[in-house]
């Protein structure tokens, strides 16, 4: 990847939201470096209250990067937010906790692009900035597991109810705290 230098002056800022401390701070020092104003946030909340504060305009307020799962919460209402205050801005959603369901979610929401994790900064830059897929990744076409299969399935579900856990166990037939322990377990792979 070119790396994309900026002027001083002119540096774009960038939201991050991650609740991840030690990441949060790798990556925001690696995206100074890379040229751009990082703002870091934890939270949604935090966030909101960032964006409705500080009225940050369309110029200034080109890109964000969004980790999907903050502790409890969910990052995708970040995204009309972030899209009302500035319908250019790209957004890339980053998440441990990928799945097919959220990765669509967040793209019909307005997000530019949807990245699992790990990915290193030229990885995460990549994603964010280049509007077509990188054709040089493989893409396997290999059936899911059916662990896999109940995770799309339990986080297809869990959308529908907006994330409401307990009208979600409902409907799957499944105690809560069994749902939760599901949920708060990395998504198994294939």
């Amino acid at each position: 990847m070119t790396e994309q230098k900026l002027d001083m002056d002119n540096n774009p800022f960038l939201l991050l939201v991650e609740d991840d401390q030690v990441f949060s701070q790798v990556l925001s020092q690696a995206l100074q470096k890379r040229g751009y104003n990082v703002i870091v946030k934890s939270t949604v909340n935090e966030t909101q209250h960032w964006l409705e504060s500080n009225g940050v305009n369309d110029q200034s307020f080109r890109y964000a990067i969004l980790d999907l799962k903050l502790e409890s919460e969910t990052s995708l209402p970040l995204i009309t937010a972030i899209k009302k205050i500035s319908p250019e801005a790209k957004i890339l959603v980053l998440t441990g906790y990928a799945s097919i369901t959220t990765a669509v979610e967040a793209i019909r929401l307005g997000a530019s692009n949807y990245l699992p994790k790990p990915a290193d900064a030229d990885e995460i830059l990549n994603a964010l900035l280049n509007d077509t897929p990188n054709s040089e990744l493989d893409i396997e076409d290999e059936r899911m597991s059916v662990e896999r299969l109940e995770w799309e399935h339990i986080q297809k579900v869990l959308n529908e109810n907006d994330n409401n856990i307990s009208k979600t166990a409902r409907q799957l037939n499944m105690h809560r705290r069994t749902l939760q322990r599901k949920l708060q377990k990395k998504p198994v792979q294939k």
